[in-house]
């Protein structure tokens, strides 16, 4: 059995295989400013209490501070239903970016099952559990009942093998948008294995299963193990609850019949990757694209606004200034990662380079605020996607990239390695 549905299994306390549809009851549930009213309308019409208080996680990130009265209304009506219900775990003052900061309070766990109003929440595979996106009338019947259903998907496994220390999760991710497809894991599971991703950080692995969703895929998911303990740990879970989750860790027998098909590529070698316009699949070696003007670089998103994200942009940052053609802008993932990169002396290397330091949120990536771009302008993002019109312009484009090669990029004013 393959991991998605080991993990739908022992929830529903039954072996479920591909293409088995099952009721399944969620141990998170989490919306946004920006999927919270149409969760409550849809909520409201099914029952006047939610299911469990405890297990509900709001988190205000795309539009914060409110950049217009819409989105400041939209704020009232969520904050309004947080006190209603008694919700107790919600972040409305800039905490961060909700796929962050999940697992950063410790609410992502191995062998979950995580449901949330935002189509990257399959991020939390990352951790050994089945996380997935659902639209407001899902979400609304969640939080009436705790369940949702679901057809259990078919899965692809991705073994990525070999070293290079040069190549970032990002990189790899890339490399595997490019080999599936937009449409080629489609209400799939995309399974991430080999040494490569064994030897990941889990900033790194949370990319990975952040950008399932660019090839369609319905989970992204890398097995539990030491890596993710340790982060468990300093994301204050137990020792006593960490010892239950390695005594019941899932594991799986790479068996070539359980899989839709396997995807294999070494790194060895590999060059570093660039998404081109309009698509995340659109994937091009770095020096293919070499020489390509910019207007904006962004470091940033729930994809690569980390806290090594910030390290690695700075080490090429430092000493250096953004061209004076380019635009850099820079927004860690959370106050935390904020508050760390400030304590590291980060923050002051980008302020000197002449970048932009925003409040953590999403901003610019979904074209909200803090970076919507001009007609004709080009912009080379650590985001996840870059569909035509994704940072507020259809007369725009955006490029992909690992933040090395966006902090290398925004002191040339060019996509570049060097």
């Amino acid at each position: 059995m393959t991991l998605a549905e080991k993990i739908i299994s022992k929830n529903v306390g039954k072996n479920v295989y591909a293409k088995d549809s099952v009721e399944i009851s969620v141990d998170i549930a989490m919306t946004h400013d920006g999927t919270t009213p149409l969760t409550v309308k849809a909520f409201e019409q099914i029952s006047d209490k939610v299911w469990d208080n405890e297990k509900i996680v709001i988190i205000f990130d795309h539009n914060i501070p409110a950049n217009t009265s819409k989105a400041a209304n939209m704020q009232v009506i969520t904050r309004e239903f947080i006190k209603k219900q008694g919700i107790k775990n919600y972040y409305l003052d800039g905490e961060g970016i909700c796929h962050q900061v999940l697992p950063e309070k410790g609410h992502v766990k191995p062998n979950m099952i995580i449901a949330g109003a935002d189509s990257h929440t399959c991020t939390h595979g990352a951790f050994g559990a089945f996380a997935t996106g659902f639209g407001a009338t899902d979400m609304g019947y969640v939080y009436a009942t705790g369940k949702t259903w679901l057809r259990v998907p078919e899965t692809i496994r991705v073994n990525v093998t070999g070293e290079n220390e040069n190549i970032s999760g990002k990189d790899i991710i890339l490399k595997t948008c490019k080999e599936v497809g937009r449409r080629g894991a489609t209400y799939m599971s995309l399974e991430y294995g080999g040494n490569a991703v064994h030897n990941l950080s889990m900033d790194e692995r949370m990319v990975l299963s952040n950008m399932a969703i660019e090839m369609g895929g319905k989970a992204g998911i890398i097995e539990a193990d030491d890596t993710t303990y340790r982060y468990l740990e300093n994301a204050g879970v137990s020792r006593e609850e960490i010892l239950e989750l390695k005594k019941n860790k899932i594991t799986v027998d790479e068996s070539e019949e359980d899989y839709y098909k396997t995807i294999e590529f070494d790194i060895t070698g590999m060059e570093e990757q660039v998404a081109c316009p309009h698509h995340p699949d659109n994937v091009k070696g770095v020096s293919e694209v070499e020489g390509t003007e910019l207007n904006q670089v962004f470091i940033g998103s729930c994809t690569n606004g980390r806290l090594n994200d910030l390290r690695i942009a700075a080490k090429y940052l430092k000493g250096k200034k953004v061209n004076e053609n380019t635009r850099l802008i820079v927004i860690p993932a959370s106050k935390s990662i904020f508050k760390e990169a400030l304590n590291e002396g980060l923050i002051d290397i980008f302020v000197d380079s002449g970048a932009l330091i925003c409040t953590p949120g999403c901003g610019p990536c979904l074209g909200a605020h803090q970076g919507v771009l001009g007609d004709g302008e080009v912009c080379l993002a650590t985001t996840n996607r870059n569909f035509k019109g994704r940072m507020g312009n259809t007369n725009a484009q955006v490029y992909l990239s690992s933040p090395k090669i966006a902090a290398k990029s925004a002191v040339k004013g060019y996509i570049t390695n060097e």
